[in-house]
């Protein structure tokens, strides 16, 4: 499923106008990248949540020449699904 289709999902779940679907994941997910651009943690309960992890730098190496690259430390979303959804998927074939 795609943002268009969540949209339209969410349009005919809710009786809704395209528009105001719309409006409503954008916030939706702006507000989500917002909290975790800021560090703090989005949970939602069943689902699952979402983090941000730090990493440190490390040595790495360029796969086309082999040469090492120092990889400069960084912050990853993270996503950890709950365990409702862990169950749901699990017994969908």
């Amino acid at each position: 499923m795609n943002k268009l289709e969540l949209i339209a999902a969410l349009r005919a779940g809710a009786d809704i106008s395209k528009a105001d679907a719309a409006q409503v994941v954008h916030v939706l997910f702006d507000r989500m990248a917002d909290a975790l651009a800021q560090g703090e943690r989005v949970e939602i309960r069943g689902l699952c949540s979402f983090s941000v992890k730090s990493y440190k730098s490390y040595v790495g190496r360029n796969p086309k020449t082999g040469d090492k690259v120092l990889i400069q430390p960084k912050r990853l979303p993270f996503f950890k699904p709950g365990k409702e959804l862990r169950e749901r998927v699990d017994r969908q074939p």
